[in-house]
């Protein structure tokens, strides 16, 4: 079982993932056109709470960390396919924190599959 501090990037990942998710959460909700943002808000908030889950996981050295992991990289893949229905300076920047997430969690999912 790999310890907390092997999962440090992960985490890092994550972090940054809910950091972007949560800034582009607040930042929908003071535009104008909430309608079209409606989708947008709901899976920023989505990701963002999936991403706290795994740092959580992996700081605590879950033993279910490659699903956790695997379920991190879908919503995060799920953000980055609804921020990119939108021009927003910060869905664009969720979207590239989010890819970042993504890759590192498809990553860890896949080597601790193998273990």
């Amino acid at each position: 079982m790999s310890t907390p501090h092997q999962y440090r990037p992960y985490i890092e990942a994550c972090v940054e993932a809910m950091n972007a998710c949560n800034l582009s959460y607040v930042s929908n909700l003071k535009q104008y056109d909430l309608e079209k943002l409606c989708d947008c808000i709901r899976v920023n908030r989505d990701c963002a709470e999936v991403c706290s889950f795994t740092i959580q996981a992996l700081s605590q050295g879950n033993a279910f960390a490659a699903e956790i992991a695997g379920l991190c990289a879908k919503a995060c893949e799920a953000c980055i396919a609804e921020c990119s229905k939108h021009e927003q300076t910060h869905c664009q920047d969720c979207l590239e924190a989010c890819r970042r997430c993504a890759e590192m969690c498809r990553e860890l999912e896949g080597s601790l599959a193998l273990v």
